[in-house]
């Protein structure tokens, strides 16, 4: 049974990863009208992918072609999803940005439930997407296209995940998206960068963007899943559009009207209601899912995928990454290969993956 003080530790971790992965946005925002979209989301791919590839290697069994589409087909979604939020950020800001894309992974899990009150919850959110986009002013019709995209796209890649995690052990369908997303991606960073303006504090802030948004998260997973359930890994991450607003203003001098802030309030509410109240039936696991996409678009996603709330077992002990050894011989004839095992040699079986 994991102990009070495990569950406080994992929740407690589960918000610096959001506070992480929202500061590492922000900074990613600063220097959008440098760089241009484009490159921004090129320079996180591939500190993802850097990150990403020495821990998370696939072998040559694993490269069959069913294994392996779902991975490509992601990889592709991961670059329509990244490019659209930060055509998003840039026209409507953060904060505005962030709650219209969490619509995505709302909208998959209450589109599994016929329950009055996830329809409450969808009432919510859309209350709060009228007050937020019409509420301020000057609508910006193109950003709200892109965050809606962004967030279709989200929606796609939850679903899509799960496919994933059960052809890939682990991260490693992830490293395979990030690689084809990059290669997608790299292309047209360099057909558009104006090599002038990537001064070294301009790399730094790509570089800061990709490890605080990517790395920290993705490697934290594992140790926060160990230690708290994904119902309520996804319930933390609900707060992310009202962390992404905070950063906002502070990092990026934007204002919201108290209308606004409300809207914020409500969308991120409403999909913390529709995950904590949520049955096993109710197919909750969806946003438990989207919770290591967490806004990363990054980014990040797929660990708590393979598993749905109703199948989770706490384990018995929860021990240090150093306490796993390496995947027996019948382990790695099975398939799951050195997917299953990377980073502090953590088996995907115990930390809930599997």
């Amino acid at each position: 049974m994991i102990s009070a003080r495990d569950r406080f530790t994992g929740a407690s971790t589960q918000v610096a990863t959001q506070v992480s992965i929202n500061f590492g946005a922000s900074l990613a925002a600063t220097v959008l009208p440098v760089v241009g979209v484009p490159v921004v989301v090129a320079a996180r791919q591939v500190v993802t992918a850097v990150v990403l590839l020495p821990f998370y290697r696939p072998r040559r069994a694993d490269f069959a072609w069913r294994n392996l589409w779902p991975a490509i087909a992601l990889g592709v979604i991961l670059a329509v999803m990244n490019l659209t939020f930060y055509g998003a950020i840039a026209r409507l800001g953060l904060g505005t940005a962030a709650t219209l894309e969490f619509l995505g992974p709302l909208a998959v899990a209450l589109l599994a439930s016929r329950r009055l009150l996830d329809a409450g919850c969808a009432a919510l959110a859309a209350a709060g997407v009228m007050m937020l986009t019409f509420s301020g002013g000057t609508v910006d019709p193109i950003g709200i296209v892109f965050a809606l995209i962004a967030a279709a796209a989200w929606a796609g890649y939850i679903l899509l995940t799960r496919t994933v995690a059960t052809r890939l052990r682990g991260l490693c369908g992830l490293t395979v998206a990030s690689i084809v997303s990059t290669i997608i991606l790299l292309p047209v960073a360099l057909m558009v960068v104006q090599w002038s303006a990537l001064s070294w504090p301009v790399l730094g802030i790509l570089v800061a963007a990709g490890l605080l948004a990517s790395a920290i998260p993705y490697s934290l997973d594992t140790f926060i899943l160990r230690r708290i359930t994904p119902r309520l890994y996804a319930v933390i991450t609900s707060t992310s559009p009202v962390i992404a607003a905070g950063f906002g203003a502070l990092i990026l001098g934007e204002t919201y009207t108290g209308v606004q802030q409300l809207g914020i309030v409500a969308v991120a509410v409403a999909t913390a209601v529709a995950v904590a109240t949520a049955t096993p039936a109710a197919s909750a696991t969806s946003v438990a899912s989207a919770a290591s996409a967490a806004m990363t678009v990054s980014a990040v996603p797929g660990t708590p995928v393979a598993q749905d709330p109703a199948d989770h077992t706490e384990p018995t002990e929860p021990a240090d990454h150093a306490d796993h050894a390496e995947p027996t011989e019948a382990a790695a004839e099975s398939g799951a290969g050195p997917c299953a095992v990377r980073v502090g040699e953590i088996r995907a079986e115990d930390a809930g993956l599997s």
